[in-house]
């Protein structure tokens, strides 16, 4: 007997209930990949704001703007605006999360019209016949034995689709529970999302009046940075004509011990050099912790108008009494006093060189053998709090940008 209650969901609801299935399957575990991501950048910037903020109060003992701070309030007002980006990414990703959410929970209310719906068909039609009396006349009516048992049948189905639908009734009130109490968080979690971003805009907003504020000072201290740009300057130059020298040097030795017209490298120096390209990218930072304050190349100077500087490669601010270390395994062919507290190492690594200068004091000489990571010196702190190494890689006689081999922070 193929009566119309027999059938319990219809095809399309069953393609609705999988569809549905899929989505929360693999949206779910998406977004939660993406917010955790974002989270985790988030906590990443943040401590790198406290850590500025660390060397701010240190340079700000001695009470005078400077353009070390001026720099370190640049630094701060950039990872503000990327915490607040990533913030408003967060935000988008638990906008879509819920209206996902939603999305699930309108399909779960469709689903449970329609099932109570079938179950209230069905359950009239049970309540009908659930006397023993209508069972027997429902059965005695039939045409043949065949038709009876098939009758008999039908009346065991009834029953048993709406225990089944009883039951999956209770499931999915329970589902849409969960849904509401999911939402529920979700709507939370935004709310603490957009007041975290409102605090870092007021934040962003104060940070940019300081650096106006300090810059406005110092612009007139006009001679005093012209002078010390001078002083900085002139080191700079003493220091890239020590390095020049030292690997000119260190080229013509090999020329010499080959007696060819070129110099040719060992086999463990053409190992260690492709092994140095290879960690290009992946090189630790020349300190255990820091904030990178000047990149590679021209710069405009952040006061003096007109006024471009050349960085031959980056400057790395960390807290006094920071260490530097070398970033590669290698031979340091040579430490270089540029003033009494400005000693540079120079470490050899095949054909390639990198620099570590601004070191009050050093722990290696001439020719050790280092090991990645080995301290190299202590870092040199200026009267003013400031705490900053200056880091270089040559290849050859070619200087390299420095912020294409070390990790990205």
């Amino acid at each position: 007997m193929n009566h119309p209650l027999q059938k319990k969901l219809s095809l399309q609801y069953h393609i609705n209930i999988v569809l549905l299935f899929m989505l929360f399957c693999t949206s779910f575990p998406l977004f939660a990949q993406e917010q955790q991501k974002l989270e985790s950048e988030r906590k990443k910037i943040e401590a790198d704001i406290k850590y500025t903020n660390r060397l701010l109060q240190e340079t700000r003992k001695n009470k005078k703007s400077t353009v070390y701070e001026l720099r370190l309030i640049g630094n701060k007002i950039d990872q503000r605006n990327n915490l607040i980006s990533t913030l408003k990414k967060e935000i988008n990703v638990l906008n879509r999360k819920i209206g996902n959410t939603r999305n699930g929970i309108e399909e779960l209310n469709d689903d449970l019209i329609a099932l109570k719906e079938e179950y209230a068909k069905v359950a009239i039609f049970a309540y009908k016949h659930k006397t023993s009396y209508n069972k027997l006349i429902f059965l005695f009516t039939a045409e043949d034995l065949n038709q009876a048992y098939q009758r008999l049948r039908y009346l065991d189905q009834i029953s048993a689709f709406i225990r089944n639908e009883a039951k999956e009734i209770r499931e999915k009130e329970s589902t849409k529970e969960r849904e509401l109490k999911t939402l529920k968080q979700q709507k939370s979690e935004k709310n603490d999302l957009l007041e975290a971003q409102n605090i870092q805009l007021l934040k962003l907003e104060q940070e940019e009046s300081e650096n106006k504020t300090i810059k406005a000072d110092l612009s007139g201290k006009e001679k005093q940075l012209r002078s010390a740009l001078r002083t900085q300057e002139k080191e700079a130059k003493k220091l890239r004509k020590k390095i020049e020298d030292i690997i000119a040097r260190e080229l013509e030795l090999k020329k010499t011990k080959t007696k060819g017209s070129s110099y040719a490298l060992t086999p463990e120096e053409k190992l260690l050099s492709k092994s140095f390209a290879t960690n290009k990218g992946k090189l630790p930072w020349p300190t255990e912790r820091g904030l990178i304050s000047e990149t590679f190349g021209v710069h405009q100077h952040p006061v003096l108008k007109n006024v471009k500087t050349k960085n031959n490669g980056l400057n790395i601010v960390s807290s006094k009494g920071s260490e530097a270390r070398v970033v590669f395994s290698g031979e340091v062919v040579s430490v270089v006093t540029i003033t009494t507290t400005n000693k540079a190492i120079i470490v050899k690594h095949g054909d390639y060189f990198s620099v570590y200068s601004n070191l009050d004091e050093v722990f290696v000489k001439k020719g050790d053998l280092l090991e990645t990571k080995e301290t190299l010196g202590r870092v040199h702190t200026t009267t003013k709090g400031k705490t900053e190494l200056h880091f270089e890689i040559w290849q050859g006689k070619v200087l390299l940008n420095p912020s294409l081999w070390i990790l990205k922070r």
